[in-house]
């Protein structure tokens, strides 16, 4: 293994904690699974705040499109990471800490129905100031609720 492997595997691990410790992530209790460069998996449970019709007790669509950008956008920050192996950690933290959402799309398809979430995330592409994100969030039934598409600044 490199030593830019080693320290990539390291910033992944800072990275995921990072984000499960941001108060927002928090209070989704959001959960990585799964952190790579071109996918990333998160978990959270329902909770009774996140109902967003009392009487079908589904999710809020805010809670959806927070959860599908937060994954969008970790994921963005991980693909962002392969591309920076020759800046120092002074600049990559900088650029890391520079990061936003540019623009973001959610279809709902489904009632946001179930006990357990999945949120997953693919890389459409990264370029040196733009990444662009697929994601997906079903139930734990594996039933398709919504998708979205997200653009990040990562440069």
């Amino acid at each position: 293994m490199s030593d830019f492997d080693q320290d990539l595997s390291a910033m992944l691990q800072i990275l995921g904690q990072m984000h499960e410790t941001l108060a927002f992530n928090k209070v989704l209790g959001l959960r990585i699974v799964h952190l790579r460069p071109d996918s990333t998996e998160c978990r959270f449970p329902m909770k009774d705040e996140f109902i967003g019709n009392p009487i079908l007790g589904i999710l809020h669509g805010g809670v959806i499109s927070a959860v599908l950008d937060a994954t969008g956008g970790i994921n963005a920050s991980v693909s962002a990471l392969e591309r920076m192996k020759d800046l120092s950690k002074q600049e990559i933290g900088d650029r890391l800490s520079r990061m936003g959402t540019i623009d973001l799309r959610i279809d709902y398809l489904r009632p946001g129905k179930g006990n357990q979430f999945r949120a997953t995330s693919a890389v459409m592409r990264t370029g040196r100031k733009v990444a662009v994100t697929r994601m997906e969030l079903k139930n734990q039934d594996d039933v398709l609720i919504a998708v979205g598409t997200g653009a990040y600044l990562i440069g």
